[in-house]
């Protein structure tokens, strides 16, 4: 996207984002950052969910939309697409574009506390001071949970299956091992 900001200056969503690539020397567009950072959990709102896919799907579907809306298409659209999609899956995100590893990194830090001593105390508290987290861990656990326990066939294979295992009474795990042994190949 341009400098001129069709989307805002980078808020509350994409500061630790942003502190993270400044602190590991990134090249990345803010503007991308912050749509990433924005629409990344959209999926686990009842407005924007489906019950057939994953929710991070949901959302990068979202932005998508939005960024065409707004111009941008091609591959600024789909960094911010694949952002979405991978912001919860382990390292794989950490190895592509800097917007895509920047939500990954911003979601592990805000979420899983993963880069904690990585941003100053002074930025940690700076942004907590303007955006408090009141009972984060357990307002975040219950979003997630409603977000995806009325899909639980789409955590197979994901870190939201850990989250319905905890909260969703008789939420049973998909099992890879199960799922080789009993396809349709004759053996």
């Amino acid at each position: 996207m341009s400098s001129a900001g069709r989307c805002g200056p980078v808020g509350w969503p994409g500061l630790w984002r942003t502190a993270r690539g400044r602190e590991q020397g990134l090249r990345f567009d803010p503007e991308l950052l912050y749509v990433g950072a924005m629409f990344h959990d959209l999926g686990l709102t009842e407005r924007f969910r489906r019950t057939d896919r994953r929710f991070e799907i949901d959302g990068a579907d979202e932005a998508r939309r939005f960024l065409r809306a707004h111009g941008v298409t091609g591959g600024p659209a789909d960094r911010v697409w694949t952002a979405i999609a991978l912001h919860t899956t382990p390292e794989i995100p950490l190895h592509m574009a800097p917007e895509v590893a920047l939500v990954t990194r911003g979601v592990e830090l805000d979420v899983l506390g993963i880069g904690y001593h990585a941003v100053s105390d002074e930025q940690r508290a700076a942004v907590v001071a303007a955006h408090p987290r009141p009972d984060f861990k357990n307002e975040i656990l219950a979003a997630f949970t409603g977000g995806i326990e009325d899909r639980p066939e789409t955590t197979f294979g994901n870190v939201k299956a850990d989250v319905l295992a905890h909260f969703s009474p008789g939420f049973v795990r998909g099992d890879f091992v199960e799922v080789i042994q009993n396809s349709e190949w004759p053996e």
